[in-house]
């Protein structure tokens, strides 16, 4: 074979097998903190995976670990992902920041998606919901229902996205009854239905006629249902097997449009790092269908607040607001702005108690 025949041999070979790479499905990786069969936030996340599937068809191939710990065990599962020749990654947790910057940082080719957090690179993009604005819907329909004037919150980790609920929640029951009190109860974990149930029935037994949750499971919906007289509010899905009562409405949070748009812009070569950061306007975030245990003018107030939110209108945290401590945060009409939302780390004026570290 003489050396024109044999670079024309290579060239075809190379054209051939740069048209079977460009074939191959684009791997996209999902870790996760749950059980996909959570009912709630990992339940969710997943959901939003399988949007990518019937986006893209066979153009994806699509691969998850679930029930990942926080921590060290999330760097090995990252890795191991990595590894499998995956070639986006989104990491589903808070906990999980530092592991996704960690392998990231080794993986450059690689793209990484976290969710939640606020730490980026190159190849690191994070993006969240605006949970706060369903918190105030929320916050709104508990002031009227309550009848103990005790609402239940269980918590799970002290975090800004975690406080920011909270805040939201109160500052909306708060507006709609001065009587209203608020019991928080950590349960330092996203996921464990055994601690929620307990947090649940603690809050219950101390009075607490509504729970809310930000924890995954659905085992604070059981806990008050089998109280009685308690309603609650599904976190991160719908949870509507526990309706019209105790579920009242949820927070609903919609990852599919995300995760379609981010896997897309992999395949056609247009990603790049970022923050995302949006609420009910964009969809991001939904108000789980209010049910008929709550009276129509209720029911309507709630719909107003959701659509004011929505269009912007409205902003969750409009002055004037005070701090836990009494001093002055938001004057008459001021709205806070997102670096101090991104860092909340204290409580409004009414709610009680300290914030763990």
């Amino acid at each position: 074979m003489n050396r024109r025949t044999l670079l024309a041999t290579v060239a075809a070979a190379t054209i051939a097998g740069t048209s079977a790479w460009a074939d191959d499905p684009t791997t996209v990786g999902f870790i996760y903190v749950g059980p996909v069969g959570d009912g709630g936030w990992t339940y969710e996340h997943d959901k939003g995976r399988l949007a990518v599937e019937a986006a893209y068809g066979d153009k994806v191939k699509t691969i998850f670990q679930e029930s990942v710990p926080e921590g060290a065990d999330a760097e090995r599962a990252i890795t191991q992902m990595a590894l499998s020749g995956a070639d986006i990654i989104f990491t589903t947790s808070f906990g999980y920041m530092d592991p996704t910057l960690a392998v990231a940082s080794k993986f450059p080719n690689i793209k990484f998606e976290h969710a939640t957090g606020y730490k980026q690179s190159d190849n690191v993009a994070t993006y969240s919901a605006r949970f706060y604005e369903g918190r105030a819907v929320q916050g709104h329909i508990a002031g009227n229902m309550t009848k103990t004037n005790k609402i239940g919150y269980i918590a799970s980790f002290p975090i800004p996205e975690v406080i920011r609920g909270i805040n939201s929640a109160y500052l909306h029951a708060k507006a709609v009854n001065p009587d209203v009190e608020f019991s928080i109860v950590w349960a330092y974990t996203w996921f464990d239905p055994a601690k929620e149930a307990d947090a649940a029935r603690a809050l219950i037994e101390n009075g607490a006629d509504v729970i809310l949750q930000h924890t995954d499971s659905t085992a604070p919906q059981a806990a008050a249902k089998e109280a009685g007289n308690v309603i609650t509010f599904g976190q991160a899905s719908d949870m509507a097997d526990y309706g019209p009562l105790p579920r009242v409405s949820s927070i609903i949070d919609d990852w599919g449009p995300y995760y379609v748009k981010r896997v897309g812009q992999v395949m056609d070569g247009t990603w790049t790092s970022g923050n995302t950061w949006d609420g009910i306007g964009a969809g991001m975030v939904g108000i789980g269908e209010i049910s008929d245990a709550v009276p129509a003018e209720l029911k309507a107030s709630a719909l107003a607040l959701k659509e004011s939110l929505a269009s912007g209108e409205y902003h969750s945290f409009t002055g004037p607001i005070k701090k836990q401590d009494g001093s002055d945060w938001l004057a008459e009409g001021e709205t806070a702005d997102d670096g101090t939302l991104a860092g909340m780390n204290f409580y409004v004026e009414g709610i009680t108690g300290d914030i763990p570290n």
